[in-house]
């Protein structure tokens, strides 16, 4: 899907520092780099693979990122917040040769990822993949970029190598630390809405690792996940679908087997997601999935954005003029990121306790923080966000400089 360019929420004020587009020499893929900002010489952002990305998708990702990172700033924090950037490559994960152009997108790159750019999983990519590919170049780590600003790279290295090993009930911890960002800012959006959490029904469109982690929690905190879409279709339950069973059986694209549901789950079209009777809505899986022209078949009051960019602005003020809020990707979906920066710098240790009581606190402050603006002010979550934002990243500018 092509979106112009004034169809995009405004993220941050200043150009990107950088844009790279590369093009494979054997399939003719294009992949692209964007680094929006460095703070000490580094930017943060993953790397995502679908069919039809763009560069103007990747920038708009990369303004995200630095915003994600600026939210968790605190002085006394070993783990400064770095620049934003995003890597994006236009090929389908499913094709039989994306190894091949993810390894040489790594290779084309490697001068950046080397010194300035730390990267990560993202949409249609495993950090296991990565890390094989990384191994295989001679590379050091996606990550090596931050080296440098580390106290003690061995302990560092070591414990996040072990956090990564914390298996929590068959899934890695890894896996689940942004989806419990997203289901801690779903429940404390509730709570600052004065609305209960047991019984209420949310839909999760998307059940990777974002998706199925923050059905998980919400189901384990009492709600109900009334209906999941996945690539092929939607299943759905009033009643309540049996979401530990569906995380068991989906396959390592998110794709439920549908050989795990109950004869009272039914399915329904890809096309309905939208129109499932809901509270919340989770969109966990793809970009611009929410327009001015689906927007009316939503029924929920809260939409808790779990994908980057899912909701169109135009959508998002239709939906603002029927009571509908929404909390932006930038915050709830920010935890994956923090959570490994949290761990590699030594702000919490390679423990699974430790991370989800960090990973809640932070993100119910950033919530709360969020909502007191808004409603102080007379202005969108959205709107409210990116004042916390600018007012961040503000203070790391005082101290370190603008790039």
């Amino acid at each position: 899907m092509s979106i112009a360019v004034e169809e995009k929420h405004t993220l941050t004020t200043q150009p990107p520092l950088l844009e790279v587009t590369w093009t494979d020499p054997v399939s003719g893929c294009r992949g692209f780099l964007v680094i929006d900002r460095l703070v000490r010489g580094v930017c943060s952002g993953g790397l995502r693979m679908r069919k039809g990305c763009t560069l103007e998708e990747v920038r708009g990702l990369a303004a995200g990122m630095t915003l994600k990172e600026s939210l968790y700033y605190r002085p006394e924090n070993r783990y400064v917040p770095l620049g934003g950037a995003k890597g994006g490559i236009d090929c389908d994960p499913h094709d039989p040769d994306m190894r091949g152009v993810l390894a040489r997108y790594i290779h084309g790159i490697s001068a950046l990822l080397e010194t300035h750019w730390a990267m990560g999983e993202d949409l249609g990519l495993q950090q296991k993949l990565i890390d094989n590919v990384i191994a295989e170049l001679g590379l050091q780590s996606s990550i090596q970029a931050v080296y440098p600003l580390l106290e003690d790279r061995a302990s560092a290295i070591e414990r996040l190598d072990k956090a990564f090993r914390i298996d929590v009930d068959g899934i890695g911890l890894g896996e689940l630390a942004g989806g419990l960002g997203v289901a801690e800012s779903v429940l404390t959006a509730l709570d600052e809405l004065g609305r209960p959490i047991a019984g209420t029904r949310v839909v999760i469109q998307g059940f990777g690792s974002m998706g199925g982690a923050t059905a998980r929690y919400l189901a384990r905190a009492g709600m109900l996940v009334v209906g999941i879409a996945d690539a092929n279709g939607v299943i759905v339950n009033p009643a309540g679908l049996d979401v530990e069973t569906l995380l068991k059986s989906r396959n390592s694209f998110g794709e439920i087997d549908r050989s795990a549901l109950r004869s009272e789950d039914a399915e329904l079209p890809s096309s309905r997601w939208l129109a499932v009777e809901t509270d919340v809505l989770v969109p966990a899986a793809i970009s611009y999935c929410i327009t001015p022209e689906n927007q009316s078949q939503i029924t929920a009051s809260l939409i808790v954005e779990a994908a980057n960019m899912p909701v169109l602005p135009a959508a998002e003020v239709l939906l603002a003029a029927r009571g509908t809020q929404v909390v932006p990707d930038f915050v709830s979906n920010s935890a994956t990121n923090a959570w490994w920066w949290w761990t590699l710098f030594g702000d919490i240790g390679d423990d699974a306790e430790q991370s989800e009581a960090k990973i809640r606190s932070e993100m119910r402050r950033i919530v709360t923080d969020m909502f007191a603006r808004a409603g102080h002010r007379g202005i969108t979550l959205r709107e409210a966000a990116l004042a916390f934002t600018a007012d961040q990243l503000q203070a790391i500018e005082t101290r370190f400089g603008r790039s």
